[in-house]
């Protein structure tokens, strides 16, 4: 069964959401089936493996197991195949992020380009499965209701990622995802590339390196989203002065946090609480 050229555009508040492009659930293809996109597809690509698969990662082919979740990245060349003389099996969806919905993706921890195994995929096809069906639904609140099929998707990932070890072995994701939930849940404490580095025992370019090729943003630029995040529950949630908040949020000048939220979001923390009041 497969449901394509969708496009669903959400509003909420005002604000365009997440693309829906096309979605296929428990769709099986002969032996012959083979991807081949050199520049990717033109949107974010989540994978649902029902069946072994043969993927082609930094010009090395890897056997992908079955019950695995696989999600490129915009823009990553996407190659994948069938098992030789067997048949291939899958549910996906093409979805493009709008506004400020990548950052909120990636402060899951969820890796591009990452083949992930997981326990539970019975649920993760019925989200599918039921995202599909909503589509041609006219109930009331579809449109919502999609969106956030698409995140409970991405937070049960992201509750297995965090409950076992369902990155295939080889890569540096779990030391790296220690750090990355170090910097959300403490973003206010003082790090610099040099110490983080050293906390997990790699050289500095090798660090900048696996840490944006895993979470699709770079160190520095996430540690920042983190203090911008932990800044605009302040705002929103206490009473706090501009000045105490930035402090709250490891800043040592007043005038650097303001620049700082204002290149990230687009206004001053003032106008950010005003707005949302």
């Amino acid at each position: 069964m497969i449901y394509s050229t969708i496009i669903i555009a959400f509003h909420v508040r005002g604000y365009s959401l997440m693309i829906i492009n096309n979605v296929g659930y428990n769709h099986n293809h002969d032996a012959d089936f083979f991807i081949n996109r050199p520049k990717g597809s033109g949107d974010f690509l989540l994978l649902l493996l029902k069946t072994d698969a043969l993927f082609t990662l930094n010009g090395k082919n890897i056997k992908v197991d079955k019950n695995s979740l696989f999600i490129y990245k915009k823009g990553t060349p996407q190659y994948y195949r069938c098992i030789p003389q067997e048949i291939f099996s899958n549910d996906w969806i093409h979805f493009l992020f709008e506004n400020d919905e990548e950052q909120e993706f990636l402060s899951r921890g969820i890796p591009y380009d990452t083949p992930i195994k997981i326990d539970n995929l019975y649920f993760l096809s019925f989200c599918i499965k039921s995202l599909a069906y909503e589509t041609y639904s006219t109930n009331l609140y579809k449109n919502d209701n999609i969106y956030k099929y698409m995140f409970l998707m991405f937070n049960k990932i992201s509750e297995e990622l965090n409950n076992n070890s369902t990155i295939i072995p080889g890569t540096y994701y779990e030391m790296l995802s220690t750090i990355r939930n170090k910097i959300y849940s403490r973003p206010y404490e003082l790090r610099t590339i040099e110490s983080t580095a050293h906390e997990v025992r790699m050289s500095k370019s090798n660090f900048q390196l696996q840490y944006k090729k895993h979470f699709g943003v770079s160190f520095i630029q996430d540690l920042i989203n983190s203090k911008m995040e932990y800044a605009k529950k302040l705002l929103l949630c206490t009473n706090l002065s501009i000045s105490s908040i930035s402090k709250q949020c490891g800043y040592k000048h007043y005038a650097h946090f303001t620049r700082q939220f204002k290149k990230n979001n687009g206004v001053t923390p003032m106008e950010y609480r005003r707005s949302k009041g």
